[in-house]
């Protein structure tokens, strides 16, 4: 059989035009490029190759499932293949934003095109918010943090001070030495004190 589909395929993708980005996701913050956006950017290439861009829709009881198939003017076809998108509750309006997902994901497949996720919009349900993130801990200077330690009390009570993640993330690269100095006396100290006191 003839594959003239084939190379009306690359000949068409050697003039595609971009997927821009012009639809804004409200849940997200960010643009994207809608599913007119992305047929736009492929279907003068395709038709003046003599392709033809058909979307089937096949039968599903729990969301949609959309079928893309380029067809050449010699009378050969080809499937980009099923794609299953779930709608997430059974009603009209979800069932048709799971629809134009599938078919928007489903064309960017067969044609080989990639434009920017908008995470599944209305098909999926909405990411919780990312919590901010936590100012870092500020270094403080090596008099505090020597007298940080030579509060403590005990070697056991030392050991876990200095190495806590607080500890830490306060101690400057600088300061490191120092604090091993002083981390090293204050254990000598703890440790004569508690054989002294038969501990």
């Amino acid at each position: 059989m003839s594959k003239s589909i084939f190379a009306a395929m690359v000949k068409a993708q050697k003039a595609y035009g971009p997927a821009l980005k012009r639809s804004l996701n409200p849940h997200f913050g960010k643009k994207y490029a809608d599913l007119a956006a992305c047929i736009e950017a492929v279907i003068d290439a395709l038709n003046d190759n003599g392709i033809a861009l058909t979307q089937t829709c096949h039968e599903s009881p729990d969301g949609v499932i959309v079928e893309t198939t380029l067809v050449h003017e010699s009378g050969e076809s080809w499937s980009g293949g099923k794609l299953f998108v779930p709608a997430e509750k059974r009603d009209p309006q979800k069932f048709g934003s799971a629809l134009t997902y599938a078919r928007r994901y489903s064309l960017s497949a067969t044609c080989g095109i990639a434009p920017e996720d908008d995470d599944a919009n209305a098909a999926s349900d909405p990411k919780p918010p990312v919590a901010p993130r936590k100012p870092a801990i500020e270094p403080i200077d090596l008099e505090r943090l020597v007298g940080v330690l030579a509060s403590m009390n005990s070697v056991k009570e030392l050991e876990a001070e200095y190495k806590s993640a607080d500890f830490q993330a306060r101690l400057a690269v600088s300061d490191k030495s120092a604090v091993n100095k002083a981390v090293a006396a204050r254990k000598a100290a703890l440790v004569e004190r508690e054989a002294a006191s038969g501990n």
